[in-house]
């Protein structure tokens, strides 16, 4: 009964080995290569698969997904004899992985070299300029040259990149240098190609200015020359038309010469007086007037008597003509000894005035005898009492 049951439980054992020799399970994008006694026999697909047990045996088991490899950097020599460090990347993915298998030992080595390898040939074409601005034609070059390489070997490149492009230190320095001087000499450029943008502006603004202030001033004096020229247009009307009404009243007041030479004898006070007089001319024409004024018939030379014409008096504000009185015509002779006085005491005011005026200025102008003999004449003068008038008196 021992025996019995040691023989089941071998037996047992030997089912169990053989079933799990017999099923495997492959992970999805995942490819096992089975061969039997060393030969290639099949390939497992991902899910569950059977084997012969102890006779097929899995060898490998190949990723068909992208892989990605980064390579340490590699000293490569430009053509200008400068050497740069460059590492790169490479993504890559197994097509075949039966050839992947068995045509090379290890394909991420073999894809590392010939990197490597490709690297240097490139580069060596060209000089370090090139080689820093040239990244996408290097990368380009590079995947064409793996993947032609890499494709008997059931590996597919797709894409290549350099990671770094580190020139020697000293070379790093004097490219900085070049940059920083090329960029003072861009800022230099720019900042004065902006000083000459605004003086341009601002001259093209003051121009602007100019101009519109030129012809603002323009239309400002010809608005000025039009307005003094209807102000004087205006003015002058007005005082033609204030001439013209002067003339008119004057001569419809018929005015004769006996009130002329009152107002005439009235006004030399008044040029006698004020302190900056040192010399006071007497006009010669005084004596015919005190020749007038004192006998009230006789008549200066030049003015009419009685004035005559037929003159229209000047309308008023208020529409009211004035009406010339001409009732003195025949008044009594006392009109003529007031005027007569009145005269007198115009011609003292005058005499007193000179006096004064003599007494500042030593230096007077010669008087004409007439004059001198008229106004001598004229304070012994007495009015006549029954001589009537020969003008109207004088209003007041």
């Amino acid at each position: 009964m021992t025996a019995f049951l040691i023989v089941l439980a071998l037996v047992a054992l030997v089912v169990i080995v053989t079933l799990v020799k017999s099923v495997r399970v492959v992970q999805q994008q995942t490819v096992g290569i089975v061969e039997r006694f060393g030969k290639f026999k099949t390939g497992l697909q991902p899910g569950l698969n059977l084997l012969t047990p102890f006779v097929d045996k899995v060898r490998y088991t190949i990723d068909m997904r992208e892989q990605v490899v980064a390579f340490p950097p590699q000293g490569v020599i430009t053509e200008d004899n400068l050497m740069v460090s460059i590492d790169s990347v490479i993504y890559f993915q197994v097509n075949d992985p039966v050839r992947a298998t068995y045509e090379i030992s290890n394909y991420i080595q073999a894809i590392e070299q010939l990197t490597m390898t490709t690297l240097r040939n490139i580069i060596g074409g060209m000089d370090l300029e090139q080689t820093l601005t040239s990244r996408e034609e290097i990368n380009e070059k590079l995947r064409y040259v793996l993947d032609e390489a890499t494709g008997k070997w059931g590996i597919r490149v797709n894409r290549v990149e350099l990671r770094s492009i580190d020139p020697p230190p000293s070379i790093q320095d004097s490219m900085e240098k070049q940059m920083r001087a090329d960029r003072d000499k861009r800022a230099a450029i720019l900042t004065a190609e902006g000083m000459r943008q605004s003086a341009v502006l601002s001259a093209e603004g003051q121009k602007q200015s100019a101009i519109l202030t030129a012809e603002g001033d323009k239309q400002s004096r010809i608005l000025r020359a039009e307005a003094e020229r209807q102000a004087r247009i205006l003015k002058a009307q007005g005082e033609a038309q204030a001439i013209t009404t002067v003339f008119n009243a004057i001569h419809a007041g018929k005015p004769d010469q006996g009130l002329l030479a009152y107002q005439y004898l009235q006004m030399l006070p008044s040029i006698a007086q004020g302190d900056a007089n040192k010399l006071w001319i007497v006009p010669s024409e005084i004596g015919d007037a005190l020749k007038g004024l004192g006998s009230a018939v006789g008549q200066v030379a030049g003015i009419a008597k009685q004035a005559e014409g037929n003159w229209e008096a000047p309308e008023l504000d208020n529409g009211q003509v004035p009406e010339l009185d001409t009732a003195g015509a025949g008044a009594a002779p006392s009109a003529v000894a007031e005027a007569d006085n009145a005269v007198r005491e115009a011609i003292a005011a005058a005499e007193s005035a000179a006096v004064s005026t003599r007494s500042a200025a030593p230096t007077m102008s010669a008087v004409p005898p007439d004059q001198s003999a008229a106004q001598s004449a004229l304070p012994t003068q007495e009015a006549p009492a029954a001589e009537p008038p020969a003008a109207e008196p004088p209003q007041r």
